[in-house]
């Protein structure tokens, strides 16, 4: 079976400077035993849109076809396989006289160079007919077509670079790649064919300097990245090697593993070219769909208003190839992810690739601006133009308020500017926006081209290009890439910083980590970069707040959902927080699920959040960050922190069994409510206090007793200052906080607080009262923990018989004080009272409350203690079987608990090598 290694050096294209012709054939060549062999580009697939073209060349001794036939197959694997798995893409193969007679021959430069001339003229012809000469190509190629291919690379005649320039990217399968000077290819082509074995050592031992020397020249001409990747076998080649190398090209099914590794390396080369690296799809925008009458002018030559200058180090998005073929386009993204440097990229290639097409780029943070830049639409002009509308942000500018009835001066208002943009055969619109909703309408209701964050190889491009420095610790970039949410304004700031500051990217993490203030305050940070319009702040957080006031503008409702939003953790935020927020306001109008949905779509639209279908919204945390930074500015902040703790103490239930689920999903936004400081009025003090109280039954429930404990004393406290020691609510913290004493065998404190709160409560609510009943049993446990069965006895007949009188028999409370009960008897040796006791209370419970609550696997357990003894097969059967399912249920620490103490029981009785026993150990562990 096929095995690949990939190599995946990231290298630029370049261009010699001398003009060269066409290569004569060398008399070695001439010589040769002739063989005749299919020659010229054939057709594999087409699609009915194709995003690339990808050409398959065959190596030295190879064919056209035969190279990637497999053996019974019918047909090449770039026809059968590959159009199922890359649709996008147009399959050609190039075939040449690719004949060796004799090994131990030289194959010349002028051989080679011949075939490297007729693959470009070849290709270039063949895409001219068609009008596809624009298209990105993917080359593959087999054995020593690398040399074909790379020194066709090389060629300066101004026909054939565009065919260079178009490349995106090489695969090699089997093929060493030299770069330059291919007289040494001779060598490399006597020792492939010959009995010298190639290993992987001596593959990649010819990735020398020459190849790089060249790549460098090609990226200071700014001509583009190619992605070059290297398939070879990882054994040495035995003997000759020839059908071993042959076999390299030949895949008989999709699952061959060799056809998947060079699948997936183009599939991910497509997907850059779709989009943007995987983030744009522009497929109505290729330039070889777009119209001749559009990009075609004539007349006198073409403006050129752009206010930028080119970006040098403009990364990520080289691969889009965006076209005029739609009349309107938009891009629409969060502020800081490159919409404007992508739209400026384009300007400048649209400059070089069609010169007679105007450009205008527009400004449309205002009016005012747009009409200062709209000038010139007044005159006559036919010829061909794209005009590029930078922050189309306000939807109110080019369209106004939805509820405004229409004015007589339509163009001197804001407003109505969206009714003057040109629509007409010889002119195009490219938008860029953080409001999806803007670019959707301008686009005459395409969906926008989202633009998103970069990925990590891009951010680490990005940085080393800021940075000018390619020995940086990639670790190190790809680690501030992180904490940066890989943000490309974020990332250029931050190298700016660096930069200008002298210091270094460790100590530039070091700061980002002391604190959220620290990552705000360098998030604020002004700096120089190109494509930033001079009248806008270049810092992240200028940006973004400029976003959130006209979100504001356009909605209240939406910026202080916004606002609220950022005070509850980052992700998963639920919709029933919003949902009760919107319910709070006094205006009736924003009250209801239309206004919500409304609203939140704005914040979607401006992409500072993201729905996740059944889990709420996400959004960024650097968004986050300084959304909380724009309510300080604002003076709000205390305000929000207010109405997001009302809110979660309105929704978090109290920690139980049936809660469990809530009460972790929700567990998230507690912590991050408690963390900040609202405006200490008393009813955000007693709802913090709810928060705390109800997340300490969490805790219990779980086992987390500590921080039962630190919760419960934080509430206690509070509800004592504001409610007075004797309020049921405070009476309510201090009988779990002794209950959580207990837990955690500090028996004096439960037992004094126990008391403490027995006596409170009959004298604040009566002897009968439920409340006091519960205290009565949790102070009956404490003293049955402690040994004094007379005490927990006597104590635990009257809370059974007033539940039984009050809340009737078969009521949950009076199930569990009748088990706590027979417990006591058990422990005195009662054994007849505690079984009886104990049967009614498993029967009843496995009616109330089914046979798989915990309650009742609990009195089963008990039951079987009873009945057989705690040491009985089968009573350690229940306990393991008990264990098991608290764990499952999330109550870790007492499943952990009864697990240790049944190991240690089957240890003692089983033996330590017992099936049983080795499977509660094994539980334990995992």
């Amino acid at each position: 079976m096929r095995q690949f290694l990939t190599r995946r050096p990231k290298t630029a294209t370049g261009a010699a400077v001398v003009e060269q012709q066409p290569p004569e054939p060398s008399p070695a060549a001439a010589s040769a035993p002739h063989k005749i062999f299919p020659s010229g580009i054939k057709l594999l697939h087409c699609p009915e849109i194709a995003a690339a073209d990808i050409v398959f060349v065959h190596g030295l001794t190879g064919d056209r076809e035969k190279t990637w036939t497999a053996r019974h197959a019918s047909e090449p694997w770039p026809q059968a396989l590959l159009p199922s798995e890359l649709p996008t893409a147009r399959v050609l193969t190039f075939g040449y006289d690719a004949y060796v007679a004799d090994w131990r021959g030289m194959v010349s430069q002028s051989r080679i160079g011949n075939h490297a001339w007729n693959l470009l003229t070849s290709l270039t012809s063949y895409r001219e007919k068609d009008d596809t000469n624009e298209r990105p190509i993917i080359f593959v190629c087999h054995s020593l077509s690398g040399l074909v291919c790379e020194d066709s690379r090389e060629r300066p005649e101004p026909h054939l670079q565009n065919i260079i320039r178009c490349t995106r990217g090489i695969a090699f399968l089997g093929t060493p790649h030299h770069g330059a000077g291919l007289a040494r290819w001779a060598e490399l082509l006597s020792r492939s064919i010959g009995v010298v074995k190639q290993t992987n050592a001596d593959i990649v031992a010819v990735l020398r300097s020459d190849f790089h020397a060249i790549v460098m020249a090609r990226s200071r001409e700014r001509l583009g990245l190619i992605e070059i990747c290297c398939f070879f076998k990882e054994l040495p080649l035995p003997g000759i090697g020839v059908p071993n190398h042959m076999d390299m090209a030949r895949f008989a099914a999709a699952d061959d593993p060799g056809f998947m590794a060079v699948c997936g390396e183009l599939r991910r080369w497509i997907k850059q070219l779709d989009g943007a690296k995987g983030h744009l799809d522009l497929p109505a925008l290729r330039q070889h769909e777009s119209p001749p009458d559009v990009l075609e002018g004539s007349g006198s030559s073409s403006r050129f208003l752009v206010p930028y200058t080119s970006n040098p180090d403009f990364v990520g998005r080289s691969g889009i190839a965006i076209g005029t073929a739609q009349p309107r386009a938009s891009l629409y993204g969060l502020g800081g992810v490159r919409k404007t440097q992508i739209a400026l990229a384009y300007a400048y290639w649209l400059q070089q690739a069609r010169p007679k097409v105007s450009v205008f780029w527009v400004h449309a943070s205002s009016a005012e601006r747009f009409r200062e830049a709209y000038r010139w639409l007044e005159g006559k002009d036919r010829r061909p133009w794209l005009m590029i509308i930078d922050n189309a942000d306000d939807t109110q500018v080019f369209f106004g308020r939805r509820t405004e009835p229409a004015t007589a001066d339509t163009f001197s208002l804001e407003g109505k500017v969206g009714s003057y943009l040109p629509d007409c055969a010889h002119g195009s619109v490219l938008v860029t926006t953080r409001n999806k909703e803007t670019g959707s309408r301008l686009a005459h209701g395409k969906r926008p081209i989202e633009v998103r964050q970069m990925d990590g190889d891009e951010s680490d491009e990005l940085l080393r290009a800021k940075l000018g420095d390619e020995d940086l610790d990639r670790d190190e970039l790809l680690v501030l890439s992180a904490r940066l949410e890989y943000l490309p304004l974020a990332l250029v700031q931050a190298a700016a910083f660096i930069q200008e500051n002298t210091t270094s990217v460790g100590e530039y993490l070091r700061l980002l980590g002391q604190s959220d203030q620290q990552l705000v305050d360098l998030l604020s940070e002004e700096f120089e970069t190109v494509g930033r319009d001079s009248e806008t702040s270049r810092a992240v957080t200028e940006t973004w707040i400029l976003s959130f006031e006209q979100i504001q503008r356009q909605s209240v409702f939406a910026g202080e959902l916004l606002s609220l939003m950022s005070l509850f953790d980052r992700q998963a935020i639920l919709s029933v927080f919003l949902s009760h927020y919107s319910e709070q306001q006094q205006d009736q109008e924003l009250r209801g699920g239309v206004q919500l949905t409304k609203a939140l779509g704005v914040l979607k639209a401006f992409s500072f959040v993201t729905e996740d279908r059944g889990h709420g919204f996400d959004m960024h945390r650097l968004v986050q960050l300084v959304t909380r930074k724009w309510l300080v500015r604002k003076g709000t902040i205390r305000q929000f922190v207010t109405r997001a703790i009302l809110t979660v103490s309105h929704n978090y239930p109290y920690g139980n069994h049936e809660n469990r689920a809530i009460c972790g999903a929700y567990l998230a936004h507690v912590y991050t409510v408690l963390e900040l400081e609202g405006t200490g009025s008393r009813d955000e003090r007693l709802a913090r206090a709810s928060v705390l109280h109800y997340a300490a039954g969490y805790f219990d429930y779980q086992g987390q007793w500590k921080d039962a404990e630190e919760f419960l004393v934080q509430a206690t406290n509070v509800r004592r200052e504001l409610l007075g020691e004797e309020h049921p609510s405070t009476l309510t913290s201090m009988a779990n906080l002794a209950a959580v004493y207990r837990d955690q065998g500090r028996w004096e404190e439960a037992e004094l607080l126990g008391v403490q709160v027995v006596e409170t409560r009959k004298r604040v609510l009566g002897e009968e009262h439920p409340d006091t009943l519960t205290s009565m049993a949790n102070l009956a446990s404490t003293y049955r923990d402690q040994g004094r069965w007379e005490e927990a006895e006597l104590l635990g007949v009257q809370v059974v018989e007033a539940r039984k009188r009050v809340l009737g028999e078969e009521h949950p409370s009076t199930l569990t004080s009748m088990a706590n009960l027979a417990t006591v008897y058990a422990d005195q040796g009662r054994w007849k009272e505690a079984e009886s006791l104990e049967v009614q209370v498993v029967e009843t419970l496995k009616r109330v409350l089914g046979e798989e609550h915990p309650d009742t696997l609990t009195s089963m357990n008990n039951l079987a203690t009873t009945v057989l003894g705690e040491e009985h097969r089968d009573t350690l059967t229940s306990m393991n079987n008990l264990a098991f399912t608290w764990h499952i249920q999330g109550r870790l620490g007492e499943g952990l608990q009864l697990m240790e103490q049944c190991i240690q029981l089957r240890q003692r009785t089983l033996g330590p090598d017992h099936p049983h026993t080795v499977a509660s150990s094994s539980a334990l562990r995992e």
